[in-house]
């Protein structure tokens, strides 16, 4: 275990055994399951404002792969001012590059601490009572291929388990296509030139979202529960954003599509109301 994780650690443990015997009453010793989900949102909601800088920085990467493929189809046979070019976008985003990746480092200690209270099974020394509930009636510290194996009870609840996780994979899949901006007419005249490392990406793009499914088959019930809850969120939270932005993106094409003022016809009007002289009307005597 790592050091410097032991007394968040701790921290975290007594929060949500708190939280699982102020929710004992529940049934089905579902109170230590709604703890880790209770527990695991609150976090995600105080972390909401990095997560939302990380989503636009996320964003602003896949706008910057777009502007850099714009600057490989004008300048492919001018190598010198594709270089040129190159350099100077990546210097001017630059900045809002770094302001979006370092919300994901921020975040980084905060994941970590959860998904290691619900992995470990001791927490400051002591056994993690956690992991000692049950959640019905199968323990939060079971495995799906240990013990009682997958075609048992134990088994269909962590294959629930699973699915859950897959349709949320699926949601999370989707939000992340979302984020990329459209492909302009420019850039798919040039497609051909990145084919296989768009390609890749786009399969990873695909596949990452899945992989909580098989990390659930090899993890306590436990962190199994505490997947699906960030996921969930993840997944929301992806969708809330992406309207929300594209939203405020909108707002502003329209506001620089308006006009200053409404345009003005016919002859123009004196303070009083009268139609002043035209050029037309005023003959030299």
């Amino acid at each position: 275990m790592l050091g410097f994780l032991s007394a968040p650690m701790g921290v975290a443990y007594h929060v949500v055994f708190t939280i699982a015997q102020f929710l004992a009453p529940l049934p089905a010793g579902l109170a230590t399951a709604a703890a880790i989900v209770a527990f695991t949102l609150a976090v995600r909601l105080l972390l909401f404002p990095l997560s939302y800088h990380a989503f636009r920085g996320q964003r602003a990467m896949s706008e910057l792969g777009v502007k850099a493929q714009e600057l490989r189809a004008r300048y492919a046979s001018q190598p010198d001012r594709l270089q040129r070019e190159l350099t100077e976008l990546y210097r001017q985003e630059s900045s809002g590059l770094l302001a979006g990746c370092l919300p994901v480092l921020l975040q980084l200690p905060f994941f970590s601490v959860m998904y290691r209270l619900f992995l470990s099974k001791t927490v400051a020394g002591h056994a993690n009572g956690l992991l000692a509930s049950k959640l019905l009636g199968i323990p939060l510290s079971s495995h799906w291929l240990a013990a009682a194996g997958p075609a048992s009870v134990q088994g269909a609840l962590f294959l629930g388990l699973f699915a859950l996780l897959a349709a949320v994979s699926f949601v999370t899949a989707r939000a992340a296509r979302a984020i990329s901006p459209a492909t302009t007419p420019a850039t798919s005249a040039t497609r051909a030139a990145g084919t296989g490392q768009s390609a890749a990406l786009g399969a990873l793009g695909r596949i990452l979202p899945y992989s909580t499914v098989i990390i659930a088959a090899f993890v306590p019930l436990a962190a199994g529960v505490y997947l699906l809850a960030t996921t969930s969120w993840t997944a929301a939270e992806r969708l809330f954003l992406i309207r929300r932005l594209n939203r405020g993106g909108m707002r502003a094409s329209r506001g620089a599509e308006s006009p200053a003022g409404p345009a003005r016809s016919g002859p123009a009007r004196r303070r009083d109301g009268e139609a002043a002289p035209s050029a037309a009307r005023v003959r030299p005597r």
